[in-house]
């Protein structure tokens, strides 16, 4: 019966997590480049029940009853890396990728460490010195790995990116910008600010086949409708193990209350 308790709790956690995770989807629906995230479930590990032998319980006799369940747990977090719509902008350092690939950033945090993120939101800008950056001022990395400058940025060069992200100042080539690709892309962790971090689980390498839209954004490709229509599930889900809690409580009181007293 106490089980049942702890069984009933387990679903509503469970259904818990998974509402935290569509929560944080829609509220990313309209971030550039954002992947959706979803939860997988699973039963605990059966657990063999045993009985003490009646006769004599310190002889150590036991008897297989059989397998019990303790309920359900969250089996892991994943990202759905599918591809976004993408949105013309018509600004110049506005990218957006058709494909499995990742822009490269040199990132900077607060106490002034530097490491390699991978993003696939293409909203960049150039700052006063001309280096490509992102909304928050980390440098896009091109195929060597250094930062990109474009000499005279802030004039009217014309600046072209192509589909393989070379980029071009009046006609000559100056860089292509750093793609990467991931054999195995679940195995990214998410930084946040819509970063990753690569795990060698995740197998990087270089990119040659995503292409590179200039003067469009990747849009997130979260669906709020089915995010809603998930979230309505999961609500219910989770009044079933409130359900559930309740009438456990309910019988263990007329066990203590009233039979009890009998």
């Amino acid at each position: 019966m106490v089980r049942g308790l702890y069984t009933g709790w387990t679903g509503m956690v469970n259904e818990q997590k998974r509402l935290d995770v569509i929560t944080n989807n829609m509220a990313n629906s309209d971030t550039t480049g954002y992947k959706k995230q979803g939860v997988t479930s699973q039963s605990f590990d059966d657990e063999l029940t045993l009985r003490i032998h009646t006769d004599n319980e310190y002889s150590g006799v036991h008897y297989k009853i059989g397998n019990m369940n303790l309920g359900v747990k969250v089996g892991e977090t994943y990202h759905d890396f599918s591809q976004g719509s993408l949105r013309e902008t018509g600004n110049t350092y506005d990218l957006a990728l058709s494909g499995d690939g990742f822009f490269t950033i040199q990132f900077t945090n607060k106490q002034g460490e530097t490491t390699t993120k991978y993003t696939r939101d293409g909203s960049f800008t150039v700052n006063t010195e001309g280096y490509l950056v992102t909304k928050d001022g980390d440098y896009v990395l091109d195929s060597n790995g250094g930062t990109i400058q474009i000499p005279g940025a802030q004039t009217a060069v014309n600046v072209t990116i192509d589909r393989k992200g070379t980029i071009s100042v009046d006609g000559n080539e100056l860089a292509t910008i750093g793609i990467a690709r991931f054999d195995n892309p679940q195995a990214l962790l998410l930084y946040g600010e819509n970063m990753y971090d690569a795990t060698e689980a995740a197998g990087l390498q270089a990119d040659d086949t995503t292409i590179v839209h200039q003067g469009y954004l990747e849009m997130s490709n979260t669906n709020v409708i089915k995010e809603m229509v998930d979230m309505i599930t999961i609500t219910r889900a989770y009044e079933a193990g409130q359900k559930i809690v309740q009438t456990m409580d309910e019988t263990l009181d007329k066990s203590v209350n009233e039979i009890g007293r009998v």
